[in-house]
């Protein structure tokens, strides 16, 4: 289902669009329809209302959680269950000063990241802006959610218009603020020029994970070809025009793009640019050949570069002690033999 769609069918039963603004608000923030201090029987068209335990229980229905992972960290791993049976995850972050969630998009991917265990299938088929927007709302029933990142399964800019709608829609009545929106990619030119077009501009991420071409066209065999300096000069650009610094994500692969000449690379890379670099030292995924570097070794990278001027974050990969890294529970369910134990436990209140 796609939110235009949804809209279409929405005003085909006599809403206007302050109707149906409500009815996307109500669904997107895991409330029920009749929630509030309007009278739904004055203020909704009688077709709307009649339509509405259909129409809810449907949006319920896009995204359902098959398993729940929570991490020692705080953090929660959803498999989540669609209407055709495929299986997606998000990530409820762990807590801190803005509850996030991290998304999906696409089920599988086309990019193949060799450390990435997504990208091992291929892609299967794209996610609709309504089973994208469905997973922030089954989140939202387990804790509050502020923040989405779109780093899950999949790269958002192969899925586009889907993206930029459920964006539009997390940004209005969804009630997320636009820096709080992050639209990762591995730096695709479509998505740098649409961002910058939409009423609801996110935040940029882009997947650096090496300053050499040769060696980021190994890690990511099927990204565009831009070269680290031509990535960086299109990210900080939208960067600079949001007023948003662009994320840099760089995955930290041991004996890969953890030595002293990438270190140098970096500083040549983002010295003076408006951005943030992230070091995420690896998930490790059950077949791929990386490995995590030690925490000593990140440590020491992330302060090389904070002493040159490189704003540096050193982060905590969610859920390593559940092997969630993003693909691994699809992986295992997908391949299990048996069938799979939906867990039940749940980490918060619902928001």
């Amino acid at each position: 289902m796609q939110i235009s769609d949804l809209r279409i069918r929405l005003k085909a039963l006599g809403a206007q669009p302050k109707h149906a603004n409500r009815v996307l608000r109500l669904w997107a923030n895991a409330l029920p329809q009749d929630h509030g201090k309007r009278d739904i029987d004055t203020f909704l068209p009688a077709r709307l209302r009649e339509a509405l335990p259909t129409l809810g229980a449907e949006l319920d229905g896009l995204a359902q959680l098959h398993e729940e992972h929570p991490g020692d960290d705080g953090s929660a791993r959803l498999l989540v269950r669609l209407v055709d049976g495929q299986l997606a995850e998000s990530v409820l972050m762990p807590p801190g000063r803005i509850p996030g969630l991290c998304v999906s998009t696409q089920i599988g991917c086309a990019v193949g990241c060799t450390f990435c265990m997504t990208g091992q299938s291929g892609l299967i088929r794209q996610l609709t802006s309504g089973e994208i927007v469905a997973q922030v709302a089954l989140a939202r029933r387990l804790r509050p959610v502020h923040k989405v990142v779109f780093m899950g399964m999949g790269e958002p800019a192969h899925n586009l218009d889907a993206v930029m709608e459920a964006i539009e829609l997390l940004g209005t009545v969804g009630n997320i603020g636009h820096k709080n929106l992050v639209f990762s990619t591995v730096g695709d030119e479509r998505a740098f020029a649409r961002l910058a077009q939409g009423p609801v501009k996110p935040a940029l991420a882009v997947s650096l994970h090496t300053s050499r071409a040769d060696l980021r066209a190994q890690l990511l065999p099927r990204a565009p070809r831009l070269s680290p300096e031509q990535l960086m000069d299109q990210a900080e650009a939208y960067a600079r025009a949001t007023k948003y610094p662009v994320q840099v994500q760089w995955t930290l692969l041991e004996g890969v793009n953890d030595s002293d000449e990438e270190l140098a690379g970096i500083e040549r890379l983002l010295k003076g640019k408006y951005a943030v670099l992230n070091f995420i030292p690896y998930n490790p995924s059950e077949g791929l050949p990386h490995r995590r570097p030690s925490w000593e070794r990140a440590a020491e990278m992330a302060r090389h570069l904070h002493r040159r001027g490189i704003l540096t974050k050193l982060r905590h990969s969610a859920g390593q002690d559940v092997d969630g890294g993003c693909g691994q529970l699809r992986a295992r369910a997908t391949t299990a033999a048996q069938p799979v134990r939906v867990l039940r436990g749940r980490v918060g209140e619902a928001g």
